[in-house]
């Protein structure tokens, strides 16, 4: 995957991420929040992903 395919699907999984723990939060379901707190940082290992490789031109 390219550095921008990365970033943008980081982006993705960074909100769908925060609006599961939002929904989590307002409906008192702890189970529902963790999810969306472990996609929020599987979004942000993928956004990081996509910076590292727009550094290394792509090659890793």
């Amino acid at each position: 995957m390219g550095e921008l395919k990365d970033k943008a699907k980081g982006l993705g999984n960074e909100i769908a991420g925060n609006v599961k723990q939002a929904a989590g939060r307002a409906s008192n379901n702890p189970s529902l929040e963790a999810e969306g707190l472990a996609q929020e940082r599987k979004g942000e290992n993928q956004n990081l992903s996509g910076k590292v490789k727009g550094a290394l031109g792509d090659k890793v």
